[in-house]
């Protein structure tokens, strides 16, 4: 697997992720609905730093980094990571997450949080606790999940 950089070229593929899993509306804020059009604000915008996953020449996986906060917030990263669903499972997530912590690293991040977690993404919750994210706190009822209903997130923070 080869975790690099993305460019316009990935834009397309890219989508299919983002759009493959935001279809569930079960794990990000995303409107299920959300056009294509509008991932640009979410996934590639200026400010952030977008990476693709490839294997075997196919992207399977993405990140962004980008300021959590502006100006004297701007040395915490916010992250976000997407796997498309035929390939979950496989260890791309975990990969993403080890790449996404020396990239913050390099690029002067001092910390990493992630504002909204979705807690009965026990998954992802798993995932970033192995890596040493410790869970800041827990929002009661703040997620819309399609089938849960109102569930709780937690924000989690790692330090650099």
């Amino acid at each position: 697997m080869v975790i690099r950089e993305a460019t316009s070229q990935d834009y397309n593929a890219v989508w299919e992720i983002f759009r493959a899993v935001i279809k569930t509306g079960d794990t990000y804020v995303f409107d299920p609905g959300t056009p294509k059009r509008d991932m640009e604000n979410h996934w590639f915008a200026p400010y952030m730093h977008t990476y693709v996953a490839e294997q075997d020449g196919t992207v399977v996986g993405t990140y962004i980094l980008k300021p959590n906060q502006i100006d004297l917030g701007n040395h915490v990263a916010n992250g976000s990571y997407m796997v498309h669903p035929s390939a979950q499972g496989q260890g791309i997530g975990k990969a993403l997450c080890e790449h996404s912590l020396k990239e913050a690293r390099r690029i002067g991040f001092l910390a990493i949080q992630f504002n909204i977690v979705v807690a009965s993404n026990v998954g992802a919750v798993r995932l970033w606790q192995f890596f040493g994210f410790e869970i800041a706190g827990t929002l009661p009822k703040v997620f819309r999940h399609t089938t849960l209903g109102l569930v709780d997130a937690h924000v989690m923070y790692k330090e650099l």
